[in-house]
């Protein structure tokens, strides 16, 4: 473990790797802003200005710390371990997006940088973005596939009326993929001037370090309020995992405490074995998509095969290297929940607990109840609730 970045590498030598994930697999163009990005990175993470802005904004603006909820009604109807949820829903704009667009921005202004370039899918770190961008006086602009547009309208018309320019994208899947392709594009064109705000623990180093790095909060914050609560740590951990920055913003604070089991729930689907899914260690091999080297979903050619989930922000192909790294060494399991699964957590979370979850957040749900379920009484499980559910209303909840 490197102890000044908290990076897991496989030697010293081997910057940016997580054991063999991770890299900078990138056109030469975009190689210096890399570099310039990464010193950037590491000289204001010890300024003590920067420090106390980003400290000043996360509890202003995003409104930390977030509560962690004994989830009552849900650990009576599982009659198994107590229920903890860690209520990123209620940050301001509605997720834990936030804590990443927060740093960003901040280090992107501290860089001389005017424009803000940003992908989406759920829309959650669209919104982030944008509402961080108005705040600090950038320009921003999002990239949004289509399809995503269309399923998660309430946060297009959030993102404009923060005053980004949401730039709808209609190649391939049109989803995420899709997005980050094109605002790559737009990097390329405008490195002097604009800064990839990118919103997962995904692309080239030292986005995966760095993201991962400004989402520690959650994490931080759960561990000093369970001990609180509890006077001892959890058992388990449950997040949902897309590109996967708030399960290792709740996980990377933990991973030293041997004891405390820590589970990632991926996009099921229509089930893994039907094709329709977005679950990259189930169906997936080592491959490089978009600057990093991880688990990817692709055919026997390596091209990219398209995925499916009722959830806008876990509908991506790859996986952050880190969680690729923690997935071979064991010390995360993952697992995955379908459609059908994440609904019913869904709708029982709300009827139950009067919380209406994201429905990348209801996957973790789904499985953390099943998990609670099965443990005797007197056991924890903490799991994250990433982001509030407003914007899935527009779906058929009705299936």
């Amino acid at each position: 473990m490197n102890k000044k970045s908290g990076m897991a590498v496989k030697d010293k030598n081997r910057k940016g790797y997580f054991g063999e994930f991770g890299g900078q697999f990138v056109p030469e163009t975009l190689m210096t802003p890399l570099h310039e990005l990464e010193s950037s990175y590491i000289k204001l993470i010890k300024n003590r200005r920067f420090i106390a802005e980003l400290e000043e904004m996360l509890g202003s603006f995003a409104g930390r710390p977030t509560p962690l909820y004994l989830a009552k009604n849900l650990t009576a109807l599982c009659k198994g371990a107590k229920i903890y949820l860690k209520r990123e829903d209620l940050t301001h704009t509605g997720a834990h997006k936030i804590n990443n667009a927060i740093g960003q921005a901040l280090l992107a202004k501290h860089m001389g940088k005017t424009r803000i370039i940003a992908e989406t899918g759920a829309g959650q770190h669209g919104v982030a973005t944008a509402a961080v961008s108005a705040a600090m006086g950038l320009e921003c602009t999002v990239y949004m596939g289509t399809v995503d547009m269309e399923r998660q309208k309430p946060n297009v018309q959030r993102m404009q009326l923060l005053g980004a320019t949401v730039t709808a994208v209609n190649n391939g899947s049109k989803t995420l993929k899709d997005a980050i392709n094109e605002a790559i594009r737009d990097w390329v064109t405008n490195v002097k001037t604009s800064h990839y705000l990118i919103g997962s623990v995904l692309g080239p180093h030292p986005y995966p370090v760095m993201v991962r790095n400004f989402q520690r909060v959650i994490g931080v914050e759960a561990r000093a309020q369970v001990l609180k609560k509890e006077k001892r740590l959890p058992d388990y951990l449950v997040a949902a995992i897309g590109g996967g920055s708030n399960s290792i913003g709740l996980f990377h604070e933990f991973l030293n405490d041997r004891k405390v089991k820590m589970v990632g729930v991926e996009a099921g689907g229509l089930g893994t074995k039907t094709g329709k899914h977005a679950a990259r260690f189930a169906g997936g091999s080592p491959g490089i998509l978009h600057g990093t080297l991880s688990y990817v979903l692709q055919d026997r050619s390596g091209q990219i095969t398209e995925t499916y989930s009722m959830a806008a922000g876990l509908d991506y192909p790859s996986i952050g290297p880190e969680h690729a790294w923690l997935h071979q060494t064991g010390r995360v399991e993952y697992t995955s929940v379908t459609d059908k699964e994440a609904l019913h957590a869904f709708k029982l979370l709300s009827a139950k607990e009067g919380i209406i979850p994201a429905f990348e957040s209801a996957h973790a749900l789904a499985y953390g109840m099943k998990l609670a379920s099965r443990q005797p009484k007197g056991r924890i499980v903490i799991i994250n609730l990433s982001g509030r559910g407003d914007k899935d209303l527009l779906t058929n909840i009705d299936k």
